[in-house]
């Protein structure tokens, strides 16, 4: 006579945590992923009297679109511009949206501020540190040719100071926060950060008449282009991967200047798409304030 088969019991979900893990993953993803929670979309030039991201400073022609030369120089500032641009649309998107935040997204508003402090601050510093260094030795050790930008870079660093100071108070005690006192303090070194976020992309610009410029061809040319294409890769990236890069790749605005800068920065969309749902998913609560979505504008959520 055959032995009894043994009993084998059911398994139970809870003993596979992995099939358990799985749809809470996605779950949280789906919810917190900045690419499901995009406002409705936005075409700036077509909408009276709608705020958005592109006031009350003004944001920069990039010097390729304006002139069509592609010197070294005018290259680098072009690319300058778009990352300046991003900054700008970060300001008056901070500017514009403070005086309406609404009590229970306060937290969230500060910590958007303060990821918009921190891309600015490590964008000067990384200037000051590595960029400006860089560019002096292609121009022969001339260091004269930043003499303007430093002192514009003194202009307005001590009104970017109150800036944090005031938020890292209320940062604690979110309720505390007003916005109109944020306006007031941005009003305070608005003038001088609008001078030199323009001023700086005519300087650089204007590099290719120094006469010590690189001749096109040369190798001294292959090298300064590998210094500003290095400087430009690394220069976010550094700043932080899971806020600062979000927060400039949701201030990007694809459509401008007739569409010419939609693949700007030349990132694989796999990755791009990554760095914002992925990595952006971890202050996700944050982005519903920036004023791109997918290249594209958006309404500004506080205004609507």
């Amino acid at each position: 006579m055959d032995p009894p088969s043994r009993y084998q019991p059911r398994r139970s979900i809870l003993d596979r945590p992995i099939l358990i893990a799985i749809p809470i993953l996605i779950g949280l993803f789906l919810t917190r992923s900045p690419f499901f929670m995009s406002a409705p979309t936005l075409d700036p030039a077509a909408v009276d009297g709608q705020p958005w991201a592109d006031a009350p400073i003004s944001l920069v022609t990039t010097p390729q679109y304006a002139t069509k030369k592609t010197d070294i120089f005018t290259t680098g500032a072009t690319h300058m511009a778009l990352l300046h641009n991003a900054i700008l649309r970060g300001f008056n998107s901070v500017y514009q949206q403070a005086p309406h935040v609404k009590a229970g997204d306060k937290a969230d508003f500060i910590g958007y501020a303060l990821t918009w402090h921190k891309f600015v601050a490590s964008h000067h510093d990384d200037e000051e540190a590595t960029l400006f260094p860089k560019v002096e030795d292609v121009l022969g050790g001339d260091k004269a040719v930043w003499a303007d930008t430093h002192k514009e870079h003194e202009a307005f660093l001590g009104g970017l100071a109150a800036f944090e100071k005031y938020l890292r108070g209320v940062e604690a005690r979110p309720a505390d926060f007003d916005g109109a006192e944020l306006v007031r303090l941005m009003d305070d070194f608005r003038q001088p950060f609008a001078d030199h976020f323009h001023s700086e992309i005519d300087t650089i610009a204007a590099l290719a008449d120094h006469p010590n410029a690189p001749k096109a061809g040369s190798p001294e040319e292959a090298v300064a282009s590998a210094t500003f294409k290095s400087w430009g890769k690394s220069t976010v990236t550094k700043a932080g991967t899971l806020d600062v890069v979000p927060f400039f790749l949701l201030n990007l605005d694809g459509t401008t200047e007739d569409g010419t800068w939609a693949n700007w920065p030349p990132i694989p969309a796999p990755i791009k798409w990554g760095l914002v749902n992925i990595g952006g998913a971890y202050h996700s609560r944050w982005w519903k304030f920036s004023s791109c979505a997918g290249g594209r504008p958006r309404k500004l959520y506080a205004l609507q």
